[in-house]
């Protein structure tokens, strides 16, 4: 069973993206993995395209203060994924109307939709406790963020 703390590492945590929009918050989290060395930087732009293809399809912001941007890419080997925390909120068009706060970008090779919809839900049943969203909100660096995400894991696997 694929864990969600497999697909994230530390250096692709950003306790305080610097985004104002929408747009800038996936560029922000992409350049995470880009810098984590997880993407390629030739790969930007087109994994950023496919991203605003998929928002076009329908608001990635699931509501209570969440975003869960998403996209399949061809040239990615591997699921990966990018956590960012916006200390202002950020308008992301969501379902609820709310600000975002929290956002958990996830990227997977085109081949197989399984494995991403799993790790989706599997991000979203853990975003869905508010208790969590407090908790990753105050968190304030990118170690404790990954290990409150691998404390829940835990508690929600036993």
């Amino acid at each position: 069973m694929m864990k969600i703390t497999e697909l994230l590492d530390r250096n692709a945590i950003s306790p305080d993206i610097k985004a104002e929009t929408k747009e800038e918050a996936l560029a922000e989290l992409v350049e995470l993995l880009v810098s984590a060395g997880h993407v390629k930087k030739a790969d930007k732009s087109e994994i950023l395209s496919r991203l605003n293809d998929r928002e076009i399809l329908g608001s990635t912001g699931i509501g209570k203060g969440v975003a869960i941007p998403h996209a399949k890419c061809s040239n990615l080997r591997k699921m990966t994924a990018a956590f960012g925390i916006s200390k202002i909120g950020l308008d992301f068009r969501s379902l609820d109307g709310e600000p975002t706060y929290i956002f958990f970008l996830l990227l997977a090779p085109g081949e197989t939709p399984g494995p991403h919809l799993k790790a989706l839900a599997r991000i979203s049943r853990l975003l869905d406790d508010k208790f969590i969203r407090e908790r990753l909100r105050l968190a304030g660096d990118s170690q404790k963020i990954l290990h409150i995400i691998k404390e829940e894991e835990q508690k929600r696997t036993q």
